[in-house]
C-alpha cells in the first residue's frame, strides 16, 4: 500500500482507519507514525516505530525515531525537544564543516573585492560563517543577533583578535522597526528563513535601502502546504536518513536524539507555532527583484544533505 493510499483514507477516515488499513511494510508503519504523531497520539507513533524498526532493524532514521517517540510518549514532547549540547555537536561535524567552509570563502570572496567595507551580519549566531571569513579591510561591523548568549560569544571572539564591533541584541524585525543605516554589504547566513512570508517583502524593501549589497546563505528547499502529505514525507525521510548517515560516529546519538530527530518530527506537529520559513531559490530571488534590487545572482554553496546551500548576491 502506497503513501497516497494511507493519506487519501487519512484524510477521508482520520487516523484510526488509516491505522486499519494493513500495512505490510516497514516504511508503511513509519508513515503511520508520523500521522499519529502529528495527531498527538503519542503512544502509538510509538508502537508503530518500534514495529517498523523492528522490521528493518538496519535502519538508523526508524530506530531513533522509535527511540525519540517513546520518549515523548513517556514524558511528553516539551521535554524532549532540541538540547543546546545536542545542537552544539550537529552544528560542528558532518556535513556543516564544509557547508560552513565554503559559505565563509564565499563571503571572504567579497569582502576582498573592496578597499574598505561597512558591514552589517544579520543574525551572526555564534559567528561560525563570520569570523573565518573576515578581512582587514572591513573597517566598520555591525553584529546583529536575537540570542544574548551567542551574541556574546562572538564578541568575545572578535575582541581576542582586538576588532571591535557593535553589537546588537535584537531580531532584524525590532531593529528595522528602529534602526536606518546604510552599509556596504549586509549579510544574512541561514537567518532569513526565520522571517514569514508576510514579514519578507518590507524587511526585503528595508534591506535593500540600506545595503549597497546584499548577500543572503540559504537552502534551496521545497515548500510543502500540508502537513504529512506523501511528498513531504517521501521529501524528509530521504533526506534525514542522508543527515543521519553522516553523525553515525560517538556523538551519533547526542545529534539524534538532541536535534535532528526532534527537528524532523517538527514538521508534522500541529500544534507548534511555525519558526522556518525555508523556500526556493528562485521565490529568493524573485522577491529580491520585487523588492528593488537591480541585479541577483546566485551560486552554489554545498550539496549539503538537506537541501542544496547557495550564496545569492543582490545589489541595488
Amino acid at each position: 500500500m502506497s503513501f497516497e493510499r494511507l493519506w487519501h483514507i487519512y484524510q477521508k477516515q482520520g487516523f484510526l482507519a488509516a491505522a486499519q488499513a494493513s500495512p505490510t511494510t516497514a516504511l508503511e508503519d513509519f508513515y503511520l507514525a508520523i500521522l499519529a504523531f502529528s495527531e498527538q497520539q503519542f503512544t502509538e507513533a510509538a508502537d508503530l516505530a518500534r514495529r517498523a524498526a523492528g522490521q528493518a532493524p538496519a535502519d538508523l532514521l526508524f530506530s531513533q525515531a522509535a527511540t525519540y517517540l517513546q520518549r515523548v510518549a513517556t514524558e511528553g514532547p516539551q521535554n524532549v525537544y532540541v538540547s543546546g549540547d545536542g545542537f552544539a555537536a550537529f552544528v560542528r561535524a558532518g556535513g556543516n564543516i564544509p557547508l560552513y567552509e565554503q559559505t565563509s570563502a564565499a563571503l571572504r570572496q567579497v569582502y576582498q573585492e573592496y578597499d574598505t567595507l561597512s558591514l552589517l551580519d544579520v543574525g551572526v549566531g555564534d559567528g561560525l560563517a563570520l569570523l573565518p571569513a573576515l578581512t582587514g579591510n572591513v573597517r566598520q561591523l555591525h553584529l546583529l543577533e536575537p540570542s544574548a548568549a551567542m551574541l556574546e560569544k562572538t564578541v568575545a571572539a572578535l575582541k581576542a583578535r582586538g576588532i571591535q564591533a557593535e553589537a546588537t541584541c535584537a531580531t532584524l524585525q525590532e531593529f528595522a522597526a528602529t534602526r536606518t543605516g546604510r552599509w556596504d554589504v549586509i549579510q544574512a547566513t541561514y537567518s532569513l528563513q526565520s522571517l514569514s512570508p508576510s514579514e519578507r517583502p518590507a524587511i526585503l524593501k528595508w534591506l535593500r535601502e540600506c545595503g549597497r549589497r546584499l548577500l543572503i546563505a540559504e537552502f534551496d528547499a521545497p515548500t510543502f502546504n500540508e502537513i504529512a502529505a506523501p511528498a513531504q514525507v517521501t521529501y524528509i525521510l530521504e533526506r534525514y536518513q542522508r543527515g543521519l548517515a553522516e553523525y553515525s560516529g560517538l556523538e551519533g546519538d547526542l545529534v539524534a536524539q538532541g536535534f535532528l530527530i526532534p527537528v524532523m518530527f517538527g514538521n508534522f506537529d500541529r500544534t507548534a507555532a511555525r519558526t522556518n520559513y525555508e523556500q526556493p531559490l528562485q521565490r529568493w530571488v524573485a522577491e529580491l527583484k520585487t523588492a528593488g534590487f537591480q541585479t541577483v545572482e546566485s551560486r552554489l554553496l554545498y550539496p549539503y544533505w538537506w537541501a542544496e546551500a547557495y550564496l545569492i548576491d543582490a545589489q541595488a
